[in-house]
């Protein structure tokens, strides 16, 4: 393997993480990567699992709106694995307020996540911390889905799971309350936090810690009851929690919801209900969502990818 990294000249550190430092690298070519440069030795058998799942799931999945993994190699120290060099992220578009989005933006950045996701979930894959700095953006301005450190095969209906994955903002009602058992609609729910955090230009439900980020969920979608959401009362922490938020918050009424969101349409405000209902079983899969009136009926067209605003790092 030593010929592949030979390949590669790093020429400019991107991001450093626990475990893992990112490069803007080329090729003879003149070929721009990013390469993942991961610690080896840091664990009792060698390697994070994260980048073993990385790895797995990159490998196995190929789709025009989930980052591509061209190369791996290894040295003494590190996995590096070449990835697409994407130019910006969701993240630093919402925030750069020079940026002005229109209606047909938005739901060409929702259209491009959703269907990546897609493609994950009919891959049997959960991809566990969608969020907006892990939505890519490449030069041709199609989003990327990146980051599989937190992704898993989609569990058995009995098998266990931790409930301490997606970032908190962006994590499922079920996620906060403890569960063990749980499904790609955790996806889901991320999706549509972000999607409420693309209209608001700002996090829709940002907690400080986790149990804020309970308290701040009831406060904004109403106080979960079992008419609304059956099990809710069983799950891990509800009733250490439940003693803990002395206020009950009634379900908003979708006119409050549309004071929120000033801007958006019916479709769009019934998409991001649908996407942020507490009952796991109710929220949309990836197709549901996808042929919903939002996407297939309503006007404006989505933005073609290459006429979406773009941040200064596109030109950098």
């Amino acid at each position: 393997m030593a010929a592949s990294a030979n390949k590669y000249k790093l020429i400019k550190k991107l991001g450093e993480g626990t475990y893992a430092v990112v490069y803007k690298a080329t090729d003879a070519q003149n070929n721009t990567y990013a390469v993942k440069r991961i610690k080896l030795g840091e664990f009792k058998d060698g390697i994070d699992i994260s980048a073993i799942r990385e790895l797995k799931f990159l490998q196995e999945i190929r789709h025009v709106n989930v980052i591509a993994l061209y190369d791996v190699y290894s040295d003494q120290e590190t996995l590096n694995l070449v990835l697409e060099f994407l130019v910006s992220d969701l993240e630093h578009i919402i925030q750069d307020k020079s940026l002005i989005f229109q209606t047909a933006d938005i739901k060409a950045w929702m259209l491009m996540s959703l269907r990546g996701l897609h493609h994950c979930h009919r891959s049997y894959i959960m991809h566990r911390d969608l969020k907006p700095s892990n939505l890519l953006i490449a030069a041709d301005g199609n989003i990327k889905i990146a980051d599989f450190g937190l992704a898993r095969v989609a569990a058995y209906p009995q098998e266990y799971l931790t409930p301490t994955v997606v970032t908190r903002w962006y994590r499922a009602p079920e996620l906060l309350l403890g569960s063990r058992h749980y499904t790609e609609s955790v996806d889901i729910w991320a999706m549509g936090a972000i999607f409420a955090e693309l209209m608001l230009r700002t996090p829709y439900i940002p907690g400080a810690s986790d149990f804020d980020q309970v308290e701040l969920t009831f406060r904004v979608l109403g106080t979960p009851t079992e008419e609304i959401w059956p099990g809710v009362s069983s799950l891990p922490l509800y009733d250490d929690l439940m003693t803990k938020i002395t206020q009950r918050h009634p379900v908003p009424p979708p006119s409050e919801i549309s004071l929120r969101f000033m801007a958006a349409s019916t479709a769009a405000l019934n998409l991001l209900n649908s996407m942020l209902e507490y009952d796991p079983s109710k929220r949309p899969t990836t197709e549901s969502a996808l042929l919903s009136p939002y996407f297939v009926e309503e006007l404006p067209r989505p933005t073609k990818p290459q006429n979406l605003p773009k941040p200064p790092s596109f030109s950098s």
